[in-house]
């Protein structure tokens, strides 16, 4: 794997401030460093760029960016680009990856699988989770979760020993429940703590599903143990379908309202999980060629077609900005994200065509479909969304790819 873009502190602080500016998500900033080829110039365009778009935004001061970049220090942390070589992989390959990361502790450097869950979880439940965290984690794998009370909680307590990751909805300092302060001071002592959020920042409800989105992310398959039907739990089970990962659910009782997310995700096609074993056996074929995967997804990633739902931000419509025009190539000293290839002309029809008579009602990986085919995964990526759109190709959960109608 190619050891990434270096930012300096200059860069950095950039970063820092173009994604805590009014109206700036994942999208926008990946445009705005696209077109303009780096996070300061983008700042200097944005003020004029917003009042094109009949906007009124607050660019973040350099000078609270640097206080929160000493903040960040002090608590033992760092932030991370999106292209550095400490920013996690599977990460990186989803649509709407975090441009910067802050991170205390180190991520295990192992391929991790999502444990989440009941908050008002049942004493089966968490003795449950607590076995899967276990035995998975013995089986080489880190788990991930969102630091909340019942199942994430119990799955963070059993996988100390063997490598956790916990998900903030808030700022790293402001840790979600309050009681669980000493067991996120272990994670970041033994694993990793992350967060997109700034210092200080009190979760509200609308950050929960952001956070759940980098919960399955950073994972190869998302475990949901209990989970009501209309939960987060199941909002992170979406987000994992949608990034092509695996997607587990633990049956449960009919009679126990705490089962039937779980219940309804199996009828849906997730993978039933009775043992850790259904987990492992699943994903351990994943884990040689996860790097070429990821690669694949993120090849994607640029010209992925937004979630169904309520947007996840805020973000400006900005003129002339959403299909950012061809910057340098690789190798130069601009810290964009690299760029789309022109449109094609006829070919990328070709392209589809091709793809179609490969495909058929029998679902098939992606990177097979690449292999296959013979093309570039980014243009068998874009083909595939105009496929997706159009309704000629399906996608399944855990990411496979049928002929709709054959």
């Amino acid at each position: 794997m190619a050891a990434g873009i270096v930012l300096s502190d200059r860069q950095r602080l950039d970063w820092l401030r173009l994604i805590r500016s009014d109206g700036i998500g994942p999208r926008s900033f990946r445009s705005l460093t696209n077109r303009f080829g780096g996070a300061g110039p983008a700042l200097e365009a944005l003020p004029d760029l917003a009042r094109q778009a009949g906007r009124n935004i607050r660019i973040f001061p350099e000078a609270e960016a640097e206080r929160e970049m000493d903040g960040l220090h002090r608590l033992g942390g760092r932030f991370v680009a999106l292209g550095e070589a400490d920013y996690p992989l599977p990460l990186r390959a989803i649509d709407s990856a975090p441009p910067l990361v802050a991170i205390r502790g180190e991520f295990p450097k192992l391929p991790a699988v999502a444990l989440v869950g009941s908050r008002n979880a049942s004493a089966a439940g968490l003795t449950f989770t607590r076995r899967l965290a276990r035995e998975i984690g013995e089986a080489g794998f880190a788990i991930v979760s969102g630091l909340a009370r019942g199942i994430d909680t119990a799955a963070h307590q059993a996988s100390l020993a063997t490598g956790t990751i916990a998900v903030l909805a808030g700022g790293l300092d402001r840790i979600y429940p309050p009681q669980n302060g000493g067991l996120a001071e272990r994670i970041a002592a033994e694993g990793a703590l992350i967060s997109e959020m700034p210092l200080g920042y009190e979760p509200r409800g609308r950050d929960f599903p952001r956070r759940n989105r980098i919960v399955s992310g950073l994972a190869l398959g998302t475990v949901v143990v209990e989970a009501a039907r209309r939960s987060g739990s199941l909002i992170t089970a979406r987000f994992a379908n949608e990034q092509g990962r695996q997607v587990f659910a633990v049956p449960g009782s009919p009679l126990d309202p705490r089962a039937e997310g779980g219940n309804h995700l199996i009828r849906e096609g997730a993978t039933l999980c009775a043992e850790a074993a259904h987990v492992v056996e699943a994903l351990r074929p994943m884990v040689g060629r996860r790097d070429d995967l990821f690669h694949q997804h993120q090849a994607m990633r640029e010209e992925a077609v937004a979630s169904a739902g309520e947007p996840l931000w805020d973000e400006l419509d900005l003129p002339d900005v959403t299909k950012p025009p061809v910057t340098e190539a690789a190798g130069s000293d601009r810290d964009g994200f690299a760029p789309a290839p022109p449109a094609g002309t006829g070919e990328a029809d070709d392209i589809g065509s091709n793809l179609l008579g490969l495909l058929s009602p029998t679902p098939v990986a992606l990177d097979d479909l690449v292999r296959a085919s013979g093309y570039p995964a980014r243009d068998v990526g874009r083909a595939l969304i105009e496929l997706e759109l159009t309704g000629a190709v399906l996608r399944h959960p855990g990411g496979g790819l049928s002929r709709a109608g054959a």
